[in-house]
């Protein structure tokens, strides 16, 4: 399928099918690729990486940040609000680590994207046979819908607290679903309007849980030991299984593998695709840093508020905002309202993100060359009917809505492996990859966070299934189908150690 690297020309590089008809791009059409300053010029520089240039990292800037509003989301924001209300500062430490294990997975998936100039849905409709590549589409499909569940839902209900209740649950599902003409409307500016807009969305959720952060004023002293003192009891075991689980998300690493792909690079010049790498894992790290931040503004705040009070295991998305202004009251401004429009922004921003990686995923996957709006029209209405159904079902209550984003958990966890075996399989593959696969310390370490979120959210699962399933002949179709997905994800690991 590959062509050999010891036939290439260039010393490093992936080259495109030879085929006759060589399948276009699903991710950014020539036209629509930013021009890095530089990238043209004159001078050759071969293997070496061209020096740092601030202007250029400013050019690079943006996928990353795109990518790491999948680390804000209102599931991770419900995560963080819970873990602090129950969990005090003792897990902010997970937190750190677990953004770190995030940051190692996003930047594997830059990396297959720079270096070989497709994404990572595009790669596996090409490196695994039809049935396989079937099943990881329909998983990933199903990890984005169910990831866009909890974002629409989190929108509408920040939208009826900004709207003091006025505007139900499913009023606030189909205000949500109109991003999707936001969306539409920006990318006809180009990838850098699009960027700009979420730029402002991740300073707005800075700025209003920043707020909130200072009306709580949480211990520094606490604050810091959460960070740098591992601690865990069996207690919080099941926040701590929340927070790692919540920020690895199998539709966030399709993504970020295709938005790379929106900077022009030279795939013929090895120091350029270096310089490409080098300038995405500085931005990326930075953008996941703000995250970091944002969600121990949040962790903190409930920390402060809920930590050892009859209340804290009652804490939910649906009441934190009425929870955060009994306790710290209305000030200059109501704090339930700071609570609302950060959610909002977060809602908002993962939701039209979403609607991003659902065009990349479908176009790879099914190699599509339909039109872009009309790829977000049908990615758009895969997540909002769905959540349309859900709202009208489910009302408002704190229970029902809580055990519903206990499944859509549930539904996300199982499609993780799904998009991470996939990802190591291709970085390590040197037909694949060039030069630019990873090396052995870096696969032995990419294996074992691999293994240990597999892990982690296997914990989950069990957790729930053991809780939620009863009777013989519902026992017995789990069992088949935890069967079925074992035995995939071992073809997927068999696959990935074969040269």
């Amino acid at each position: 399928m590959y062509p050999n690297p010891q036939e290439q020309s260039q010393p490093l590089l992936v080259q495109q099918h030879q085929e006759d008809e060589e399948p276009q791009e699903t991710a950014y059409d020539s036209s629509e690729k930013i021009v890095v300053v530089g990238i043209n010029e004159s001078t050759n520089w071969g293997t070496s990486v061209p020096p740092f240039s601030w202007k250029k990292l400013w050019r690079f800037t943006g996928p990353g940040f795109l990518m790491s509003i999948a680390f804000l989301d209102p599931g991770n924001l419900e995560g963080d609000l819970q873990a602090g209300a129950i969990a005090g500062y003792s897990l902010l430490w997970l937190l750190m680590w677990a953004t770190a294990m995030g940051l190692l997975i996003q930047l594997l998936a830059a990396r297959l994207g720079v270096a070989t100039g497709k994404h990572l849905a595009e790669l596996c409709r090409e490196e695994y046979p039809r049935w396989a590549r079937n099943v990881l589409w329909v998983m990933a499909e199903f990890a984005l819908i169910g990831s866009d569940i909890q974002e629409v839902i989190g929108s509408a209900i920040a939208i009826r607290i900004l709207s003091n209740g006025v505007v139900p649950l499913w009023g606030g599902v189909i205000i949500t679903a109109l991003d999707c003409f936001i969306f539409l409307f920006l990318e006809n500016y180009g990838v850098r309007s699009l960027e700009a807009f979420f730029a402002v969305l991740i300073g707005i959720m800075a700025v209003a849980f920043g707020w909130m952060f200072s009306e709580a004023k949480p211990s520094g002293k606490e604050l810091l030991v959460g960070i740098f003192v591992p601690k865990l009891s069996s207690r919080t075991i099941q926040q701590a299984v929340g927070v790692v689980g919540c920020l690895i998300m199998p539709h966030n690493v399709f993504l970020h593998s295709a938005l790379v792909q929106s900077r022009q690079v030279d795939h013929s010049n090895q120091g350029r695709v270096q310089e490409a790498l080098n300038y995405f894992s500085i931005e990326s790290t930075l953008a996941l840093i703000v995250s970091f931040i944002i969600n121990i503004f949040v962790t903190a705040v409930f920390a402060k508020g809920f930590y050892g009070k009859e209340t804290a295991n009652s804490i939910g998305l649906v009441n934190a905002g009425q929870y955060l202004q009994d306790t710290y009251g209305g000030g200059m401004f109501p704090i339930l309202y700071i609570w609302g429009i950060g959610l909002l922004a977060a809602g908002q921003s993962s939701t039209i993100t979403g609607t991003y990686a659902g065009q990349f995923i479908m176009g790879g996957f099914l190699n599509l060359r339909l039109k872009k709006w009309m790829r977000a029209l049908i990615t758009r209405s895969f997540a909002i009917v769905p959540t349309m159904i859900v709202a009208l079902i489910f009302d408002a209550t704190e229970d029902s809505l809580d055990v519903l984003n206990e499944w859509l958990n549930v539904l996300q966890s199982v499609q993780i492996p799904f998009a991470l075996i996939p990802l190591l399989c291709l970085v390590s593959k040197e037909q694949i990859m060039g030069t630019f696969k990873i090396g052995t310390v870096l696969k032995i370490t990419s294996w074992c966070v691999a293994a240990l979120v597999t892990v982690i959210n296997g914990y989950l699962l069990m957790e729930f299934f053991s809780a939620e399933v009863n009777g013989i002949i519902v026992g017995a179709i789990v069992c088949l189908v935890t069967a079925a997905y074992v035995a995939f994800i071992i073809y997927l690991i068999l696959r990935a150690t074969r040269k």
